[in-house]
């Protein structure tokens, strides 16, 4: 009994120490499942944002493909505006030309009215008018065609611009293409790893009912081997305070070890049996010889209490 008191007592310190490592490891559990669902809302919350990234970069690439159209539709447009002042210029030098002929014809009138004398004199003022304002016409096809090509210059860089910032918003619109891509790449990522996260979650809040379920296994346990380790000790107790029954001319005995009492009481067995032999033989029992028999009495007395105990 005392050995296994002290198999019961261990069991008892392991059901314990078990019972509080089971309930360190739920709480450790409890703050991971915790943490694993703030990580879960940020990863969540990552991956909105970078769908809104998406979206928005998405806009931003049709913003640059529309102002790359733009671009393309406004060097055009410059192109034209050059081809047209070009062809102006080509008029105004055909009206330069007109006025320089007018002005040869208004200065040979001239001669041929000075020549007929004072009958040409009318002609001569209207030759005189002509030639002025074929002078004036040429002076204004100059100034026209000084404009038309400073208009020209300036038109010449328009389409310059014009066509770098087209170049501009393509690459632009190159970069918000892979700007895209990348952002949605890192959405799709983000959306998997949410997911995956999810997943870890919810296996970890399961883990974590387990171990709860098992701590409190774990503390049934413990308080079931601290019973038996108390009934143990009471078993104890009633086997140390046992006797066996008393034994007529004898002390009450005290307890010995299981393992050399049986042999003791096997001694006064046979003991007892030698003694009794002699008695049976004699054809008359004498009073001296009643002693061997309380003797065997005895020894019964002692067998008794064997198999009581």
């Amino acid at each position: 009994s005392a050995d296994v008191g002290l198999a019961a007592r261990e069991i008892n310190m392991g059901a314990d120490d078990l019972s509080k490592r089971t309930e360190e490891q739920a709480s450790s559990l409890e703050e991971t499942a915790a943490t694993t669902e703030e990580l879960a809302a940020s990863v969540k919350a990552s991956a909105q944002a970078s769908r809104n990234a998406a979206a928005i970069a998405n806009e931003a690439m049709g913003a640059a493909q529309s102002g790359g159209a733009i671009a393309g539709q406004a060097v055009e447009a410059m192109a034209r505006i050059e081809s047209a002042s070009q062809k102006i210029s080509d008029i105004i030098r055909v009206i330069d030309d007109i006025a320089f002929q007018t002005n040869l014809l208004a200065l040979n009138a001239a001669v041929e009215a000075a020549r007929a004398g004072d009958a040409g004199k009318g002609f001569a003022v209207v030759a005189s008018e002509v030639r002025t304002l074929a002078q004036r016409s040429s002076e204004a096809a100059k100034d026209i065609t000084a404009l038309i090509s400073s208009s020209n210059m300036e038109v010449g860089e328009g389409v310059k611009l014009v066509r770098q910032a087209g170049d501009q918003l393509s690459q632009i619109l190159a970069s918000s293409q892979k700007v895209a891509a990348t952002i949605a790449d890192i959405s799709s990522a983000s959306g998997e790893q949410a997911n995956g996260i999810d997943e870890m979650s919810q296996a970890v809040a399961h883990l974590d009912e387990m171990t709860q379920a098992n701590a409190a296994l774990s503390e049934q346990s413990a308080a079931s081997a601290a019973s038996l380790s108390t009934r143990i000790g009471q078993l104890n107790d009633l086997v140390a305070a046992f006797k066996t029954g008393p034994v007529a001319g004898h002390a009450i005995a005290p307890p010995r070890a299981a393992s050399s009492e049986p042999a003791r009481l096997r001694q006064m067995a046979e003991s007892a049996f030698v003694q009794k032999a002699p008695a049976s033989r004699a054809p008359t029992a004498a009073p001296a010889t009643r002693a061997p028999a309380k003797k065997v009495a005895n020894s019964r007395a002692s067998d008794s209490g064997w198999e009581e105990f």
